[in-house]
């Protein structure tokens, strides 16, 4: 029964925290001009209505397929942008 009951636990925590099998990047974007984070990012920042809205401290905004969240963070805008099968993150400097 214990058994049984722990392979349900890990089996439901593996569903929940995933896999891993995407195109997920963090921390600092790949300078490769191919890379599809960097031609997220840059779509991202050269996207009107993924502006900041003033006193927002969280927004969201499309970029082809990609939907992207923003939040204020201590080191300016942290941004997540995910479509199915890949996911992008970075962070954009205030200023």
């Amino acid at each position: 029964m214990r058994a049984a009951l722990l392979a349900v636990v890990v089996l439901a925590a593996g569903l929940l925290c995933g896999c891993g099998g995407s195109d997920e990047t963090s921390g600092p974007i790949p300078s490769g001009a191919g890379s599809p984070a960097r031609k997220v990012r840059l779509a991202w920042q050269r996207n009107p209505s993924c502006r900041h809205p003033q006193g927002a401290s969280r927004w969201a905004c499309s970029i082809g397929a990609y939907r992207c969240q923003a939040v204020v963070s201590g080191r300016g805008w942290s941004v997540d942008c995910a479509k199915p099968g890949s996911s992008v993150g970075f962070t954009v400097r205030r200023g």
